[in-house]
């Protein structure tokens, strides 16, 4: 008896197909591949091929995670700004929040910055936003200088500034509408540069040797 597949749901279809580069191989994909098993490459070379392996072997189970996505990102409302945290119990920061919340929920690895975010995966029309896409701000006069996760209803969640904690707004409201600056969809691509992609994937080997510290 054949099986057919449920439609997605609207908070589901948007991470189908991600299986972009810069992500962790987490602990309960125990039998992912070494990137030592990897053709000997440059850096650059080793790092896309070994994250376009694990994304293979990430890629069904993705659309299933996805309201815990949101969830988990609904979950940390209330929590402090506090400039480069990293965990929810210290604080949060714009680009911190967005990062622990993918590296808790779907064991995506996004690079540090906002400004690096934005070069992963690609564009989207503001018209075309799903809940789970990164939304980006300018608000520092500089492009993409903060960013939040698209919640769906013209909302994003996002740890907004000193003073302030993890909350949702509208992108509709004149502050928000004024500083928009684009949007991005995880869908396997990005154009980070070689120092970054190197980056990351040395923070992936450093999790994978301690992998108590997911």
């Amino acid at each position: 008896m054949s099986l057919k597949k449920a439609p997605l749901q609207p908070h589901s279809s948007i991470l189908m197909s991600l299986g972009f580069a810069v992500f962790l191989a987490c602990a309960g994909f125990a039998h992912a591949e070494e990137v030592s098993d990897a053709p000997k490459e440059s850096m650059f070379q080793a790092g896309k091929s070994y994250f376009s392996r694990a994304s293979d072997r990430l890629v069904d189970s993705i659309s299933e995670k996805s309201e815990s996505l949101i969830n988990q990102a609904m979950a940390v409302i209330g929590v402090r700004y506090r400039w480069n945290a990293e965990l929810p119990q210290s604080g949060l920061d714009g680009s911190s929040f967005v990062a622990y919340v993918f590296k808790d929920k779907l064991g995506f690895l996004l690079p540090n910055k906002s400004t690096q975010m934005s070069r992963v995966g690609k564009p989207i029309n503001r018209d075309d936003l799903q809940p789970g896409d990164l939304v980006f701000f300018n608000t520092m006069r500089l492009t993409f200088s903060h960013v939040g996760i698209y919640v769906g209803d013209n909302k994003f969640i996002h740890s907004p500034s000193k003073g302030a904690s993890v909350r949702v707004d509208d992108l509709g409201s004149v502050y928000w509408d004024r500083r928009f600056d684009g949007a991005r969809r995880l869908d396997g691509s990005d154009s980070l540069d070689d120092s970054e992609r190197r980056e990351l994937l040395n923070q992936v080997n450093n999790i994978k040797r301690k992998p108590q510290s997911l």
